[in-house]
């Protein structure tokens, strides 16, 4: 599949450490869901790893398939608990999403995740996830 969108994926961390991550990828409609599909890049320390975002109306999932494996799920007040598989070693997370908003339609959109994330008993961090989808012209 041709990559027909451009992608830009920012996390903040406790409002401190900011990552942001520009790719090119696939952006289709597919059951209901929007999907977006993209290679992690040795920048993001996840090479050899498939990112596949699921966007419903009231949802958001997050799945990566490769080298680093993992299904993270986002609904508002919702709680659920993830396994977050690396080449390093296994990680059991906890996510309650705080707040989820979605926006997108055909053309992109935007999605944005505030929730509590706690790794493996550690303290919690307050993470906000920001994605942004345009589509490119054909």
């Amino acid at each position: 599949m041709k990559k027909n969108a451009l992608i830009s994926l920012m996390s903040f961390q406790n409002d401190d450490d900011k990552l942001e991550v520009v790719t090119p990828g696939d952006f289709y409609k597919k059951e209901g869901l929007y999907i977006v599909e993209y290679d992690e890049t040795k920048i993001s320390g996840m090479e050899g790893t498939k990112t596949i975002l699921k966007i419903g109306d009231d949802s958001f999932t997050l799945l990566r398939e490769g080298n680093t494996m993992t299904n993270m799920n986002f609904q508002n007040g919702k709680e659920s608990i993830s396994i977050y598989d690396t080449p390093y070693g296994v990680l059991q997370i906890k996510i309650k999403t705080k707040d989820l908003s979605v926006n997108v339609d055909d053309q992109g959109g935007e999605v944005l995740v505030n929730y509590n994330m706690v790794v493996s008993g550690a303290n919690q961090t307050d993470t906000k996830l920001k994605v942004n989808i345009k589509k490119l012209p054909n």
